[in-house]
């Protein structure tokens, strides 16, 4: 299909949805995780942003995404996420890889996210008609009134060390520590987790013990004093 015809069926389909009241949504999706764009994308076509959110009335808006061959996958989900169907025939299953379908049509990795997260019913067919999806940055609703949405940003838990490993202790895990040490938001200038001694997380007993123990060391460590020669 031409990328003329293909606006026009995106434009004629238009004509079995009920627009009134609803707004025509623009979602860029370049450099989005794909995960998290289709739940957000499913929000919109549900209306659950808005005050007046109903599940038993279709008020979730139109929404348009651009570049959506731009598109991420976390981790190793190119090579190990598999979108699978049946032919119908025995032995029919069928898959493919999310780079192999990238190659093919990389519209449908955004459309079966989107799906997956939709309610099971039958509003999800309503819902889907007005998911408009394209590769990259040009579509057919120049003309109309496009509200930008732009996605939450990702937000990313500091696992920086919390505190060092104190004096006299030795991490169980030297090269994990190492790299976390290197890591750490808190140690490269941010401000991270707050630093926290040992001596807050001990008990009484157990800081008593570790200055008994520091006591007791530091008197092995002292040099002896010299004695006196004895006469006969």
């Amino acid at each position: 299909m031409s990328i003329t015809n293909e606006f026009i069926r995106h434009l004629k389909d238009l004509e079995r949805i009920n627009l009134s009241g609803l707004r025509f949504r623009i979602i860029d999706a370049k450099g989005q995780v794909v995960g998290r764009l289709a739940q957000e994308i499913s929000i919109l076509l549900q209306g659950k942003d808005k005050p007046t959110y109903n599940p038993k009335k279709e008020e979730g808006d139109v929404v348009i995404v651009v570049n959506a061959s731009h598109v991420h996958f976390t981790h190793d989900k190119w090579a190990t996420k598999l979108y699978r169907w049946h032919t119908g025939y025995p032995g029919g299953l069928r898959a493919r890889t999310a780079q192999e379908q990238w190659e093919k049509d990389p519209r449908k990795l955004i459309w079966n996210a989107v799906n997956g997260m939709l309610p099971k019913n039958k509003t999800r067919e309503a819902r889907l008609e007005k998911l408009k999806i394209f590769s990259e940055g040009e579509h057919p609703f120049v003309g109309f009134p496009l509200v930008p949405y732009v996605p939450k940003p990702r937000t990313l838990a500091d696992r920086g060390l919390g505190w060092l490993v104190p004096q006299g202790f030795e991490p169980l895990n030297a090269e994990r520590y190492a790299f976390r040490l290197r890591t750490s938001p808190r140690l490269q200038g941010g401000a991270g987790r707050p630093q926290l001694g040992i001596e807050d997380l001990l008990t009484e007993e157990e800081r008593a013990a570790l200055a008994a123990d520091a006591a007791a060391g530091a008197a092995a460590a002292a040099p002896a004093a010299p004695q006196s020669p004895t006469r006969s």
